[in-house]
């Protein structure tokens, strides 16, 4: 038995997938079948999350005590230099299994831990309002979101195109938010925190960032001083912080093209070192 819970799916090069605070694996489930078509898909629940326990008490779940999890569960699988592809909280614990081990690509899509101290108020406030929602109201908001107009009230939050989500997917993104023992300490754990770089990354690294993302604010939270000067800058147009359901095709194209190493339409240039994130039409 593993230590995390996940679905695998695919034949090629492993691909893992790493998805964000209050999700769990299968807010991955847009995309999955086009990228199992080039890739053995891996899709894991974090700890705390999905149908993954939580880690120890005495462990703070910082993201780089995630990601030593992630490393473990590679491991038990056998898994060496896979392709990682993280959302959120996802895209920080990818950065930072990244100093535990080889890989052979990295696409980061909205990544949280780029800020500049601690993790801004107002994204602190927005994901606890969203968490009580969902613990207070789950049955009530997994009936209105059969509805088109309900998916727009309920998941505009993180979505650019809520009403094109499909109603289950709704329905199963409002109770991983509501189930998830991990949530209160990791988001507890990133209040003060950021990403801060270690050993070189010598993989390609794509960020991408949807040109309706309303959580991670630009002026906050899309720092880049910590990633390497040869990341590659997307915008995902269209899309909102969890692009998965928004867009399946772009999102696809944005981790296919990092792991493959085509750069066709993704502009590559030295960071500035005041750390803005130049945007690019995608």
């Amino acid at each position: 038995m593993t230590s995390l819970a996940f679905t695998r799916r695919g034949h090629g090069p492993t691909m893992v997938l790493l998805h964000g605070l209050g999700s769990a694996r299968r807010t991955w489930d847009p995309i999955i079948p086009a990228l199992a078509e080039g890739f053995d898909v891996v899709a894991v629940d974090l700890p705390g999350f999905g149908e993954s326990d939580p880690l120890p008490a005495d462990v703070e779940p910082l993201p780089a005590a995630l990601a030593a999890s992630v490393a473990k569960f590679l491991d038990e699988l056998g898994i060496a230099d896979p392709h990682l592809a993280g959302n959120s909280l996802g895209g920080w614990v990818a950065l930072e299994l990244v100093s535990l081990r080889q890989v052979a690509s990295l696409t980061l899509l909205s990544p949280a831990g780029l800020w500049r101290r601690g993790a801004p108020w107002y994204d602190r406030v927005s994901f606890r309002m969203t968490r009580w929602l969902a613990k207070h109201a789950t049955e009530s908001l997994s009936r209105l979101v059969k509805y088109r107009l309900g998916r727009i009230l309920v998941l505009s939050q993180m979505h650019a195109r809520p009403s094109r989500v499909d109603p289950e997917y709704a329905r199963a993104a409002v109770r991983d938010m509501a189930d998830c023992p991990g949530f209160d300490a990791t988001l507890k754990a990133t209040r003060y925190r950021r990403y801060r770089s270690g050993p070189a990354i010598e993989a390609p690294v794509t960020v991408a960032f949807g040109s309706r993302d309303f959580v991670l604010l630009a002026h906050q939270s899309r720092h880049l001083d910590e990633l390497p000067p040869t990341v590659r800058m997307r915008t995902l147009a269209g899309c909102g912080h969890v692009p998965m359901p928004d867009d399946p095709d772009q999102t696809v194209a944005v981790i296919t093209s990092t792991a493959i190493g085509l750069a066709s339409g993704v502009h590559q240039r030295p960071l500035a070192r005041s750390g803005s994130c130049n945007r690019v039409g995608g």
